[in-house]
């Protein structure tokens, strides 16, 4: 079965990508653009783009996920 095997091979990598990011937003704390419209009259519409922060709580799940498929990709598998 050369496809599980590839799976098998691929979920080490994923699982370092998933701790990378994880890593990555909870050390720089990144930050996303939200567009709020704040007065509409007619045609005229006046927005404003505000700056939020990826909740900290996003790089400790990516970090928990990756360490999962880390472990799942190198264990050894008997038979």
């Amino acid at each position: 079965m050369p496809e599980s095997n590839a799976r098998a091979r691929l979920l080490p990598w994923i699982g370092v990508a998933l701790i990378a990011a994880g890593v990555f937003v909870l050390w720089l704390r990144p930050t996303y653009a939200v567009r709020q419209d704040v007065l509409r009259i007619g045609e005229f519409k006046a927005s404003v783009d505000q700056r939020e922060p990826i909740p900290a709580w996003w790089g400790g799940a990516g970090i928990a996920a990756g360490t999962v498929l880390l472990l799942l990709g190198t264990r050894r598998r008997d038979g």
